[in-house]
């Protein structure tokens, strides 16, 4: 491929990318959208292999083919309730990488900068490893986190707020060495030494981190793998690269910022690990009332008689598969008459869009899916609001106690709706570890079992 050719390619790759974006912002236009990513990471992939500076083809094609072998596998394996703690992980294979391009590029000997341009060199290669070693720690330990391999409580070490201080300052000035370095043996050795400072630093951010606020911390590591990126293609005067990063990083701060208003989490605060603190966690309620129980018949009747019907999905939705049966509910509800619609909060699930995909997945229409903002005020005058293995998003706490973790954060007001069901296994709290006193409320009705199950009886009491 001519040298003309391979700019025009990457230029098509990121109007694609940034189209991508746009479709992703719509569940109507998201499947397109992922069509117009496939397709530019497609172009741009064949643009630089084709690059004539690119050489030894047997070992990249090995490798491209072991990479997407694996990544098939992956795939197909990973279930929907697994997503967070796979895009954590795969956001710490770009990190890593990024610090392994940055010292490559720094041990390269064809490069030959001098003067202004080996300064400037040298700032893109430090900062594409520090930022790349915090993501790759960082995202590990999220992955822990999320997985259940590492306990979710916050690591709240004394003092921790100086030590990451102390390791800022330790990284500028370990910085201001490597670039006054006079060779790569002076040089290598700050490099190195700030490189283990930032994987230090990472992890102890997000282990600083309670399991409430995971969701906020994988889009911000998001975020940071865009920029790692970025700073990469800097290094590798990679203009597609460059692009791509900045998109990425950009559109994660973004995300990030509308989920810390969500959560109510100050921006500054998770962009340097500050937050969460507070979190406490426990496996089973700390109140001694009294719940109401029903069973499917009772509920089938509740919501056969009601007039309108909203449904609010959570994470137990997904872990037990449920979206089908809720699907096929929504049908017979709306064939009795009945006005359904679905409230999503910002963090149901694990991760932004959780259930929006897996209501798409079900084929839920895209028109009875509406935000937070978009329902809560329609909440007083709904019949029932049926809640589906939610927790810390329909907890009234966030308003009620101000010394709560989950203090401030908006939630779905569904206390004010005339009757709510809400579907659990058992008494146990949320990610965020705390009781909810919905669930004691005279107004609420508590249907015990597996989501599925529950939803698949009440479907057939209703026909």
């Amino acid at each position: 491929m001519s040298a003309g050719i391979i700019p025009s390619a990457y230029i098509a790759a990121s109007v694609l990318f940034i189209l991508s974006l746009g479709g992703l912002s719509h569940q109507e236009s998201a499947r397109r959208g992922n069509l117009f990513g496939i397709l530019g990471m497609t172009i741009a992939i064949v643009a630089t292999v084709s690059n004539p500076a690119v050489g030894n083809y047997t070992l990249i094609i090995v490798l491209m083919v072991a990479g997407g072998g694996i990544g098939t596998l992956v795939a197909t394996r990973v279930q929907m309730t697994a997503m967070p703690q796979l895009v954590a992980l795969l956001h710490s294979f770009v990190g890593l990488a990024a610090v392994l391009v940055g010292i490559g590029t720094y041990l390269d000997p064809t490069v030959g900068y001098s003067g202004v341009e080996k300064t400037i060199h040298e700032i893109e290669i430090y900062l594409g490893v520090l930022i790349g070693a915090v993501t790759f720690t960082g995202s590990v330990i999220a992955f822990g986190k999320l997985q259940g391999l590492i306990n979710s409580h916050p690591l709240t070490i004394p003092g921790r707020h100086l030590i990451n201080l102390a390791i800022g300052l330790a990284c500028l000035w370990f910085g201001w060495q490597f670039i006054s370095a006079s060779g790569l043996e002076t040089g290598l050795s700050p490099l190195i030494i700030a490189t283990v400072l930032a994987l230090i630093f990472g992890a102890h951010m997000v282990m600083a981190i309670g399991g409430a606020d995971m969701p906020v911390v994988i889009s911000m590591l998001n975020s940071y793998s865009g920029w790692a990126a970025a700073a990469t293609g800097f290094m590798l005067e990679n203009d597609l690269l460059i692009v791509t990063g900045a998109l990425v990083g950009s559109s994660g701060a973004i995300l990030s910022y509308i989920m810390c208003r969500a959560m109510n989490r100050r921006f500054l605060a998770v962009i340097l690990g500050g937050f969460g603190a507070s979190s406490s966690a426990s496996s089973s309620p700390v109140s001694d009332q009294q719940v109401i129980s029903i069973n499917h018949n009772e509920s089938a009747h509740l919501l056969r008689e009601a007039n309108s019907v909203v449904i609010v999905p959570g994470y137990g939705m997904a872990v037990a598969h449920a979206q089908h049966p809720v699907s096929e509910l929504t049908k017979v509800l709306r064939g009795n008459n009945t006005d359904v619609r679905f409230a999503i909060h910002p963090v149901a699930g694990r991760m932004p869009g959780h259930m929006n995909v897996l209501l798409a997945e079900a084929k839920v229409p895209y028109d009875i899916v509406l935000e937070m903002d978009e329902i809560n005020d329609d909440l007083p005058d709904t019949d029932v609001v049926l809640v589906i293995g939610a927790n810390d998003i329909v907890n009234p706490s966030a308003q009620e106690d101000l010394e709560g973790p989950i203090a401030g954060m908006p939630v779905l007001e569904v206390w004010k709706s005339k009757t709510t069901i809400v579907l659990k296994r058992s008494m146990a709290t949320g990610y965020a570890g705390v009781d909810n006193p919905l669930f004691y409320r005279d107004k609420t009705k508590m249907l015990f079992g597996d989501a599925k199950d529950s939803m698949e009886k009440v479907l057939s009491a209703l026909k």
